[in-house]
């Protein structure tokens, strides 16, 4: 039998929620500046217990993260408030970034992901 060993992206920017942000902020977070504009990948949300919420994938990082905070057709638009963490790892190629998408999903059981779960 062969099996298919995917080792997931170390993040390269992890920014975290504050609890009284003094700067501007999106539900909390004041840090997308940290986050690449133009650069592709896959980001995580996480809980205060780093609990996995959602898994994403975008070829341009920063304005798909900060959708997911503003739009009404979000998946996790009801749940905006539990984000407390959002990790992003650079992947240039997007079917890398499909593998990791789904891959990660699943693996780890991402909370509100229903598109790609094969484990429900």
């Amino acid at each position: 039998m062969f099996m298919i060993q995917i080792t997931v992206p170390v993040p390269d920017v992890t920014i975290y929620k504050q609890k009284d942000p003094e700067l501007s902020h999106i539900y909390g977070f004041t840090d997308f500046i940290q986050i690449p504009r133009d650069k592709a990948g896959i980001f995580m949300f996480y809980n205060d217990k780093d609990e996995l919420l959602f898994v994403g994938k975008a070829r341009k990082l920063r304005p798909r993260i900060k959708k997911h905070f503003e739009d009404t057709v979000s998946d996790i638009k009801e749940h905006r408030e539990e984000v407390a963490k959002i990790e992003v790892s650079l992947v240039e190629d997007p079917v890398h970034r499909e593998i990791y998408e789904t891959y990660i999903i699943n693996e780890y059981k991402a909370k509100y992901n229903v598109d790609k779960a094969l484990y429900k």
